[in-house]
């Protein structure tokens, strides 16, 4: 009999124990919900503004090269069509989504070497007051301003993953030129480039980064 009472006791001790575990569960539960979908919000928040951003660079881009074309001279039309060896590549790299993060922001940071060479070359080309000196410093700025925010997007997303670095090394450049040389190379680190914004703006539009950490973050 007794201990049938000790059992009794037991059980009556243990029910509010046991629905005291569970709310408390519940609200863990909550309160992680509650914190990946803030983060999920503020992932999908930054990475429409890096999207706006490239898009806005990429408009700049189109212009650029009309005004490039139209300040070299005869036979422009043809100068983005031959083809040049050490300029970058255009095409997004990588598996996992980090992977394709990281390919991003090297790819814009290999053609920042290219930006700085065609801006000297036109400098000694083209008048000071030449609007493609100021189209191309404008690109350029922009451009580093892109890479920061790609940068800061993928430590934000990727803490533990080292900072990406070209899987290259440092960026190859063309050796002397001639002023020929110079028109076809300046034009196509250009047409490139908008190439490369293209790729950045569709690889921004279908990556699913921001679904993906708030899955892991629901999972944890």
């Amino acid at each position: 009999m007794n201990g049938h009472v000790k059992s009794m006791h037991f059980q009556q001790f243990m029910q509010p124990a046991t629905t005291l575990l569970s709310l408390l569960l519940v609200m863990a539960v909550d309160s992680t919900r509650t914190v990946a979908a803030s983060r999920n919000q503020q992932c999908g928040n930054s990475l429409q503004q890096t999207l706006k951003l490239t898009r806005l660079i990429q408009k700049e881009s189109v212009d650029l090269i009309k005004t490039y074309k139209a300040s070299q001279g005869e036979m422009s039309e043809l100068f983005c069509k031959v083809s040049v060896n050490n300029v970058p590549d255009p095409n997004i790299s990588g598996l996992e989504q980090s992977q394709r993060i990281a390919s991003i922001y090297t790819h814009l940071q290999a053609f920042f070497p290219h930006f700085k060479r065609v801006y000297e070359q036109q400098t000694d080309l083209q008048l000071p007051t030449s609007p493609l000196l100021t189209k191309l410093t404008a690109v350029s700025a922009g451009s580093r301003n892109l890479a920061d925010r790609i940068k800061s997007f993928y430590q934000s997303l990727f803490p533990n993953l080292p900072e990406p670095e070209p899987a290259g090394g440092p960026t190859t450049l063309p050796p002397p030129q001639n002023v020929f040389q110079q028109k076809v190379y300046g034009c196509v680190v250009l047409k490139t480039y908008k190439e490369l914004l293209s790729n950045i703006s569709r690889e921004l539009r279908t990556n699913k980064v921001c679904r993906r950490t708030q899955k892991n973050t629901l999972f944890f």
